[in-house]
């Protein structure tokens, strides 16, 4: 089972010799097995990989991501199919009916707007009420927009009256930004391992957006990231904060399927009972994580 995530954040040479992950840099050399890695960060643009390297990552579905100069997640690898049945998925994937993927992405809406009402809860601000509020009065695919206006108020609630997503100088924000973009990267090793596109999505339906389906099913676990980013109390956000950011996600242990599992586990877990959800118009084969107080 793969568990490891490995970040390259020095000038080195990634290649693959026998099973393993070979990192080389003027200090030392060092192997990693393969099938230990998860998800492998390529910090450093001064990093060089071999072509042979790249095909072992993609056959054995081990997420890679670059950073750019900033050491930002700035792109990831992507195979093109992902399970030996794609093309059946594929057919699958296009005839979802319009009236399940809309039940599918109220129950998504729903289980985000209740885990933010819980982690406002959880802090002690009284006005998680606003957002149960908003739950309750969720219709049918939100026609009503209570995802946005939960989302209006949830921010300033747990990160402070003077928060504001746009601001690209906070360093709360970079955090947050951080850890979505590595949500979002499992999210899309799961939905391509499972042989399905990442470009059809639920409600998110924007052309240049390769990852509309990737972008419905994160946001449950969004509020993941904003517990832990919460729990950092970021006043900068540097190497150390990074490599913290992602021991915390994936060490954490989350509750899903009447089990404690891993994040990467728990990831698969859920998206695999979206997919039964959609392929069966059953919703109740959803099984979304649960928010422990």
């Amino acid at each position: 089972m793969s568990w490891r995530t490995v970040v390259v954040s020095k000038r080195s040479k990634l290649d693959y010799k026998m099973n393993y992950l070979v990192v080389r840099n003027i200090e030392d050399t060092k192997k990693i097995f393969l099938d230990e890695i998860y998800m492998l960060i390529i910090e450093s643009t001064a990093v060089s990989i071999t072509a042979v390297l790249i095909n072992e990552l993609i056959s054995r579905k081990i997420k890679v991501i670059f950073c750019d100069e900033k050491r930002n997640p700035s792109s990831e690898l992507i195979g093109y199919y992902g399970s030996h049945d794609t093309s059946m998925k594929y057919r699958n994937q296009l005839s979802w009916t319009k009236h399940t993927k809309e039940l599918v992405w109220t129950e998504i809406v729903r289980e985000k707007i209740n885990n933010q009402s819980k982690l406002l809860k959880e802090n002690g601000v009284e006005d998680y009420i606003l957002l149960e509020k908003y739950c309750d009065e969720l219709e049918h695919f939100d026609v009503t927009n209570r995802e946005g206006h939960a989302a209006k108020v949830y921010f300033n609630l747990i990160f402070g009256s003077e928060f504001s997503r746009s601001d690209s100088s906070s360093h709360i924000n970079s955090a947050l930004n951080y850890g979505y973009a590595i949500l979002l990267s499992s999210i899309n090793r799961e939905i391509v391992s499972m042989g399905y596109m990442t470009q059809f999505g639920l409600f998110h339906d924007n052309m240049f957006n390769q990852f509309n389906l990737s972008c419905d099913l994160m946001e449950p676990f969004r509020i993941f990231i904003d517990r832990i980013v919460l729990e950092m109390d970021v006043k900068k956000f540097d190497s150390e904060e990074k490599k913290e950011l992602l021991n915390r996600i994936f060490e954490r242990s989350i509750l899903i399927d009447n089990q404690n599992m891993y994040f990467s586990n728990a990831i698969n877990v859920y998206c695999r009972s979206v997919f039964d959800a959609l392929n069966e118009n059953d919703i109740s084969r959803l099984k979304f994580w649960r928010y422990e107080l």
